[in-house]
């Protein structure tokens, strides 16, 4: 499930134009290398908290558990609220990704067909239903649905790369590993590279999710930390080569951006090709598995939304944190995270650029939802506060691993609030910086108004277990005592 879940090498086919534009290959090749390395140190730092603390809320109750007394209740507070709504945003962007992605495939076979933004946004709502289905009556069948997930993510990356290999043109070593594209307009290369490791970067956020299925986990705080690693180390590999294998076989990169489809990738697929039904089978292998990766995240998202209303983060919270005595999932944190998901989809009917500045906060707001535990825990190791570590610890390399992820979780979040070309207009904004600033005074706001009244962080009897137990957590929920 969290490989599916991740799919780094559908990533980089889905989005990869961007990092093409600005910095051009040697963003997406020296600049995966880097995100690789930082996304890296951000899952340790990330692992080694799940070994303390293996729980649906993850992010938001390890800041619980560092942060120091005094504002420890206001920085779970917020920090719940951006997790959430940085994994719901996520949720948005793998649907609504989806979705015009068989729009896309639907103008290689129909050149008469126009794209219509409400055609979008009913696809949206089609695969959310599905998705909805497949958490609630489908949820036995999850397993070997991701299963077949993972199988697949895999299969499908040799049958996709080796016709790419065997008919498409070929770029010379020196345009895949040397050369520099500065077409956002930026004055510096050096920013338009930063601005472009956007691309490589997003194909590695989200390697949590799995975390949110702690609950439900045996062993969690051995089997969560291996988890984490192995869903990097599969995924960057597969990732990293596919960028390799893309710019040597793009051919003219200039026609694949210009493409009707929206997609480049299903341009390249039928450049090599030549043949729309063959593009479409490829192409059609990269939308199966974002469906799959959909459920998950939906799994996923909803478990994490369900531990923030248990410990009444969210309005109705008694409502939300209910779990479905027949299926027993949480059948309402699903719906409103579907229903959540529907709604804006609906933006798209308006402005698709109102709805890009919802899902763009996504990679923003989940590098942040890392960021700050990591660095409660670096302040923990600094002034030699007890830890309580589980049986899963860096040892004596957590210090320097927590500050280069620390580090690069920072510089990714500044240059996530940059545009991406300029100069910049109402179109081609990045509005993922007021989306964030709205959402931080939003939660303020009911901060005063009803969590300091009502929130008191996760359950005090959970801190204390975790510090006095060294991490080796046992549940302190009866089944409905939420």
């Amino acid at each position: 499930m969290s490989i599916t879940l991740l799919s780094s090498w559908e990533g980089v086919a889905t989005s990869f134009q961007l990092g093409l534009l600005n910095g051009g290959p040697t963003s997406l090749v020296w600049g995966m290398l880097f995100s690789a390395s930082g996304t890296t140190c951000l899952a340790l730092s990330l692992a080694e908290m799940a070994s303390i603390c293996p729980i649906s809320g993850a992010q938001y109750h390890w800041t619980a558990l560092f942060s120091p007394p005094k504002i420890r209740v206001f920085m779970t507070w917020m920090q719940g609220w951006v997790t959430v709504f940085a994994w719901q945003a996520a949720c948005t962007s793998i649907c609504f990704i989806t979705a015009t992605q068989i729009q896309g495939l639907i103008i290689l076979n129909n050149t008469n067909y126009v794209i219509e933004r409400w055609h979008g946004t009913l696809l949206a709502w089609a695969l959310c239903l599905l998705t909805f289905a497949g958490n609630v009556y489908g949820i036995r069948l999850l397993p070997a649905i991701q299963l077949m997930g993972g199988l697949c993510h895999v299969i499908f990356f040799f049958c996709l790369v080796i016709p790419l290999i065997l008919l498409a043109p070929r770029s010379t070593p020196d345009f895949v590993f040397t050369q520099l594209i500065n077409q956002g307009g930026w004055s510096s290369d050096g920013i338009s590279w930063c601005v472009g490791l956007l691309t490589v970067t997003y194909c590695f956020m989200g390697f949590d999710g799995a975390v949110h299925m702690s609950e439900e986990v045996r062993n969690a705080p051995i089997v969560i930390p291996r988890m984490l690693v192995q869903t990097i180390a599969i995924n960057g590999t597969l990732a990293f080569s596919f960028v390799l294998v893309l710019l040597f076989c793009i051919g003219d990169y200039q026609q694949a951006l210009e493409t009707p489809t929206g997609y480049p990738i299903i341009q390249i697929f039928y450049q090599a090709t030549g043949s729309a039904r063959a593009a479409t089978a490829m192409q059609c292998a990269i939308t199966s598995v974002g469906f799959i990766s959909s459920l998950g995240v939906v799994a996923s998202v909803s478990r994490l939304t369900w531990a923030f209303a248990r410990d009444g983060g969210l309005p109705f919270s008694k409502f939300f944190a209910h779990i479905d005595g027949r299926y027993h999932v949480p059948f309402r944190a699903i719906g409103l995270v579907c229903v959540v998901i529907s709604l804006l989809c609906l933006i798209n009917i308006g402005s698709s650029t109102a709805l890009g500045a919802i899902i763009s906060i996504g990679t923003a707001a989940i590098v942040i939802s890392y960021t700050i535990p990591i660095i409660l825990l670096i302040r923990k190791r600094l002034v030699n506060e007890p830890i309580p570590f589980g049986p899963w610890t860096l040892g004596r390399f957590g210090l320097a691993v927590n500050l280069y992820g620390a580090f690069f979780g920072v510089f990714i979040s500044i240059f996530s609030l940059f545009p991406t070309t300029i100069p910049v207009t109402v179109q081609n904004m990045n509005y993922a910086g007021p989306v964030l600033l709205g959402l931080t005074i939003i939660a303020g706001l009911d901060w005063f108004i009803r969590g300091k009244n009502v929130f008191k962080g996760p359950l005090r009897e959970m801190i204390e277990e975790v510090v006095e137990g060294g991490g080796r957590r046992r549940s302190t929920w009866e089944p409905d005592s939420a």
